[in-house]
């Protein structure tokens, strides 16, 4: 049997070409992941900042060579020999290192081990779920750290009295993990000021649900370890600059939790807000995440998410214009959420 796939290539120079190859065969992809047990016949996967990376050949995200990029998928079983799945179960694969270190779901099969898949939650269709993807696992697991630590309590320094909400930040907010992370929050009741660094998309970042938004410049620049305080909460998914100030705003108590580095890997800050204002830096990681992180974060936006608000932020293409959607995903022209539709 053959099968489509997007398949990227590095030469010995160093030479990247990627794409799409029609006859893929199911000893190719057994060969590929001999630790699998489960087989999954892709109806759709997504493009996500690391999916671009891969599909331009990026050492830091294409750890094997060659690789079907794809870090999400989402289908059904079609062959198994995993006492979990059963053939014709509906299925969602995010993170475990698909589409990096092992192939992805920019294609129409993938051989993967059952103890990474999830069952396709009731209320949500294949499509949504592949919306969703690893961005949207990774807005649901910050949320959850911001409310699992208490920071939603107003904080000194704010004039919020205490036990009531104050706002949440939320940086890189017209990207996939920002639209859905504003969506849940507003959802929850919370008055949300998203970060942009483009105008034109305030219309959009108030239609998810923000009370306001503030210029991404604000952030951007070297600032005092100490800072006027404002955030009840912060989700961050840029890194660098924007991070140490976001911490530096933070209310005492506040929680920051970091899913993102395109600004910088560094934290360029002191001890101080930890120490002087008990904020905590929660790291999200939802490439590793557990089972039972996995299944909140999934029932959270399965309860939460506005479902018709998520169809209006999300785009599809098919499987030959995943190249293009990754280039400009790195250009940072894409906003929302964009659905590989890997069958059409």
């Amino acid at each position: 049997m053959t099968f489509r796939a997007l398949q990227v290539t590095k030469s010995d120079d160093g030479e990247v070409s990627t794409k799409l190859r029609a006859d893929v065969t199911d000893a190719e992809l057994a060969d590929s992941a001999p630790d699998s047990d489960v087989t999954v016949d892709v109806e759709y996967s997504g493009i996500n900042y690391k999916d671009g990376l891969a599909l331009a050949g990026s050492p830091g995200v294409m750890r094997t060579n060659p690789l079907i990029p794809g870090i999400d998928l989402v289908g059904t079983v079609a062959e198994s020999d995993s006492p979990d799945w059963n053939v014709g179960d509906p299925v969602i694969l995010t993170g475990w290192g698909i589409g990096e270190t092992r192939d992805g779901g920019l294609s129409e099969r993938a051989r993967v081990r059952g103890e990474w898949l999830i069952p396709l939650p009731p209320k949500i269709s294949a499509r949504r779920a592949a919306a969703i993807g690893t961005a949207g696992l990774t807005a649901a697991l910050a949320v959850l750290a911001l409310g699992g630590r208490g920071s939603f309590a107003g904080g000194s320094g704010t004039g919020v009295a205490g036990g009531e909400r104050g706002e949440i930040l939320v940086t890189g907010a017209s990207g996939g993990v920002g639209s859905i992370a504003i969506a849940l929050l507003a959802a929850a009741g919370h008055r949300v000021i998203a970060s942009t660094g483009r105008a034109s998309q305030r219309d959009y970042l108030l239609g998810l649900g923000a009370a306001d938004t503030i210029e991404r410049a604000s952030l951007e620049d070297p600032g005092r370890p100490l800072q006027k305080q404002r955030w009840s909460g912060v989700i961050d998914s840029v890194g660098g600059h924007t991070l140490a100030n976001a911490i530096a705003q933070t209310n005492h108590g506040g929680v920051v939790a970091a899913c993102g580095l395109v600004g910088g890997t560094d934290i360029p800050t002191t001890v101080m807000p930890f120490i002087l204002r008990g904020v905590t830096l929660a790291g999200i990681n939802s490439v590793e995440a557990p089972p039972s992180s996995r299944a909140a974060a999934w029932q959270l936006l399965e309860r939460d998410l506005d479902l018709d608000l998520l169809d209006s932020f999300t785009a599809s293409v098919p499987l030959d214009g995943a190249i293009d959607a990754g280039a400009a995903i790195l250009r940072g022209e894409l906003h929302g959420r964009t659905v590989v539709t890997v069958r059409e």
